[in-house]
């Protein structure tokens, strides 16, 4: 079937037919803890993922979700409008993710059949109704999740490329002006004490675990660390930041991914402190 797939349409893909639908009520809950409810992790993250769902739902985010040929909903992806996401430009969407359950836990391991890319096509399909321009993404360019290797294949052109991370772009439209990363506003350091910043802005439960253990992790250190947190729902806040999740212990960015461990973010603050006391 070609085509926008609307709630309940149905899909071949490999010869397996894979139904696509809408994020409701009913499953919403799922949506919410990216299809891992069983994750301690997902538990410790809260219900931050949630809360931002209910402020963009009305505010042009897309979301489908897949069921696999037994009815399971086993992979999600979620794309916003230009102007909530971290980059310049108009009149596109950004795909933040898109992801096919890979655990062995809970519903089990669900990838390499065809799924991811029904998803794709399935959103293409919507932004291009929505009157998007083009489209982004982000990739990572060694083969683990989000594979920008993946999204080349989909027809997908790399325009910027930060360390590991890639801006990819597909434009839906001659006249379409490609984006780019917001650049993260310099931060320096106190002259007393370490500050912990926590820029956060509720999509994903990774970015929305570290922002939960980095402020308990400051709290361990009494007087001489305080924590910040930055809320960037409000696309503002996010322009003005630069970003829209980051952690700095002083003017060091620490990379968010995988979910930052309490013995890291505690080493690190640690290793400012001593810095700190040397100055003094």
């Amino acid at each position: 079937m070609i085509g926008l797939m609307r709630e309940g349409a149905m899909k071949k893909q490999d010869h397996q037919t894979y139904e696509v639908i809408d994020v409701d009520e009913t499953n919403k809950g799922e949506y919410c803890v990216c299809l891992e409810g069983w994750s301690d992790e997902i538990i410790e993250a809260g219900d931050r993922k949630c809360h931002w769902y209910e402020y963009m739902k009305d505010r042009g985010l897309g979301v489908k979700l897949i069921k696999d040929t037994e009815g399971v909903i086993s992979g999600m992806i979620q794309y916003i409008p230009a102007e909530y996401a971290p980059l310049s430009g108009k009149d596109f969407y950004f795909i933040h993710c898109i992801w096919i359950h890979g655990h062995k836990k809970g519903i089990g391991d669900k990838r390499r059949v065809g799924m991811g890319t029904v998803l794709l096509e399935v959103a293409e399909e919507d932004m291009r109704e929505r009157g998007a321009s083009g489209i982004a993404c982000w990739g990572v360019s060694m083969p683990i999740w989000m594979k920008a290797s993946w999204y080349k294949k989909h027809g997908y052109e790399i325009i910027e490329k930060e360390g590991m991370r890639c801006l990819l772009w597909k434009p839906l439209k001659d006249d379409a002006v490609p984006p780019k990363w917001y650049k993260l506003s310099p931060i320096e350091s106190p002259e007393r004490g370490v500050v912990v910043t926590s820029i956060v802005n509720g999509i994903c439960p990774v970015t929305n675990l570290v922002n939960v253990r980095a402020k308990e992790v400051s709290q361990e250190f009494g007087d001489d660390v305080s924590f910040r947190e930055i809320v960037t729902q409000d696309p503002e806040v996010m322009y003005r930041w630069g970003a829209s999740d980051a952690l700095l212990i002083n003017s060091k960015e620490i990379p968010l991914g995988p979910p930052l461990s309490k013995k890291k973010i505690r080493k690190t603050i640690q290793k400012q402190l001593k810095k700190v006391l040397v100055k003094r």
